[in-house]
């Protein structure tokens, strides 16, 4: 991270009004300056056993790597991307490796995954991962732009031919991706690297929150809520106000100027729901 910057961030997680548990997972590991959110998938509580393993996996990885650079890897570098973004994508192929042979090997668990986006600062600026169809933002100047491209089948066919707003709604296969950590023993991962600016807030979020709630919902929201904490509740009750169909995630980094109070906040509540979570 560069030097004359420091961070708050803020972080929640809510099961929706529709499911009966959450399979979603977020991280905040401050100390690797990674930042996580991963939705799980599967059902019968195998979701969130691939979001959390996906998340651990990242930490394990990192601190393995933290202090032994020249670790060997089993992932060959791409001379094209440089150490940190190798490190970044190494670590998410790891986990997807972890979950798919802990799919192969138990049948219970067979068919889970997880999607996966995560913020990595590097010390020229910072990488956006992500693998699926969640999501990162950034909000900047009063605008809120995403930085993502979903890997779902919609987003397949919008990028296919041009569909109208009505289709895009009744599309009926919203829910399918196309690209997720366990379909394959390897897994592609779209980086991309960004140089923050003083006040910027990058918003990393599960399909529960920009399902329900549009990208100008969530703008106004950041642009009328300076304080990170009340931000992201008030992000996960407009989600829930729009029905709560799925488990609501989000994590809220925000970049401040050196000397500016580094705050690290997390919490996780789960409201009534009912329902079996379909991917």
């Amino acid at each position: 991270m560069p030097e004359q910057f420091r961070i708050e961030v803020a972080g929640e997680t809510n099961v929706g009004r529709k499911r009966n548990h959450n399979e979603d997972n977020f991280a905040i590991l401050a100390d690797y300056g990674l930042f996580l959110v991963a939705d799980g998938m599967g059902g019968h509580a195998s979701g969130e056993v691939a979001s959390k393993m996906a998340l651990d996996a990242m930490q394990e990885f990192f601190a393995s790597t933290q202090d032994d650079p020249e670790r060997t890897w089993p992932y060959k570098m791409d001379r094209t991307k440089g150490y940190e973004e190798n490190r970044l994508i190494t670590g998410i192929k790891l986990a997807n490796l972890r979950i798919y042979e802990t799919a192969q090997r138990e049948a219970k668990k067979r068919g889970m995954g997880t999607t996966f986006v995560g913020l990595f600062t590097a010390n020229d600026g910072l990488y956006v991962a992500h693998v699926g169809d969640s999501r990162a933002y950034r909000f900047r100047n009063g605008k809120l732009e995403m930085l993502t491209e979903d890997h779902s089948l919609l987003n397949d066919y919008i990028k296919m031919k041009r569909l109208t707003a009505e289709e895009i709604a009744n599309f009926p296969h919203k829910n399918v991706i196309v690209r997720a950590l366990d379909m394959k023993d390897t897994v592609k991962v779209d980086t991309r690297f960004e140089v923050p600016q003083i006040n910027d807030t990058y918003l990393l979020c599960s399909d529960g929150l920009c399902g329900p709630v549009t990208d100008d919902e969530m703008q106004n929201i950041l642009r009328d809520t300076t304080d990170l904490k009340l931000a992201s509740s008030q992000l996960i009750a407009r989600a829930n106000e729009h029905g709560g169909p799925d488990n609501i995630t989000c994590v809220l980094v925000r970049w401040m100027q050196q000397g500016a109070r580094l705050a690290l906040r997390a919490s996780s509540f789960d409201g009534a729901a009912s329902g079996p979570k379909p991917r």
